[in-house]
């Protein structure tokens, strides 16, 4: 395990090495999470499937076959693929470039923010990546996550016991956003509530008037959640307990 917590400690300083290196978004590149509309930001499901009770579908065999749009740059490209590299270097799960196979992730460019379909849905699935402010490597792990079957962090069953959710401060008809999922649904494979999560929204979410919509109840994380930098430590655990690692 410290092996492979190491190898990805490198891959990211590797990132960080980069003249141009981009780790995470600004806060207001964050907003582009949300610009798509779809379910809590930037999660899409097909038509008529619940997102609750069919997103929990895993990549057969824990291989992902994936495309990369043409209209990448070269190194937009490289943050992708390091991203994907880190999910390697953390867990059993393998990518590979897709030559026929029916199901895999096709990863966009088009100007529609940051968002992904969440688990293996069947046939081509897009995970989008807006140039100008999605193409980060959090935020291409954060979104490959959802297509490996993560949900967010902050709609846990147990998150009233770690946060709390700011309702006067979210914008009018997005309230939807901050619902929680029954554990039945959504299982966190015994590891908790993680405040460092890749997959936690960040303090000032889907906000109408600039003020938190998410209070941490252990202060000292206040600013930590929704910091994309990598996975953290509870992701790694929660991705290897879900692809049986």
């Amino acid at each position: 395990m410290f092996f492979k917590l190491s190898l990805l400690s490198l891959l990211s300083l590797a990132v960080l090495a980069h003249p141009s290196a981009r780790i995470q978004p600004s806060p207001e590149e964050k907003r582009l999470e949300e610009a798509g509309g779809f379910f809590q930001g930037d999660m899409r499901f097909p038509p008529g499937r619940n997102g609750l009770t069919n997103s929990n579908q895993r990549w057969t065999n824990n291989v992902v076959y994936y495309d990369i749009s043409p209209s990448f740059t070269e190194p937009e490209k490289n943050y992708i693929l390091g991203a994907i590299n880190a999910i390697q270097a953390a867990s059993c799960v393998r990518f590979e470039r897709r030559t026929n196979q029916n199901n895999y992730v096709y990863v966009t460019r088009e100007n529609s923010g940051c968002w992904s379909y969440v688990g293996m849905i069947g046939g081509r699935q897009d995970l989008n990546l807006q140039a100008n402010g999605c193409v980060y490597h959090g935020t291409a792990v954060h979104e490959f996550l959802h297509a490996l079957g993560f949900h967010h962090q902050q709609s846990a069953s147990s998150r009233d016991n770690y946060v709390s959710i700011e309702w006067g401060n979210i914008q009018s008809g997005l309230e939807g956003n901050f619902d929680k999922y029954s554990s039945s649904y959504v299982t966190d494979f015994g590891y908790g509530y993680d405040y460092e999560s890749i997959m936690h929204y960040d303090q000032y979410a889907f906000s109408k008037n600039g003020g938190r919509t998410i209070t941490t109840h252990n202060p000292a994380y206040q600013s930590v959640i929704g910091n994309r930098g990598d996975l953290s430590h509870a992701d790694i655990q929660k991705l290897r307990a879900m692809y049986g690692c």
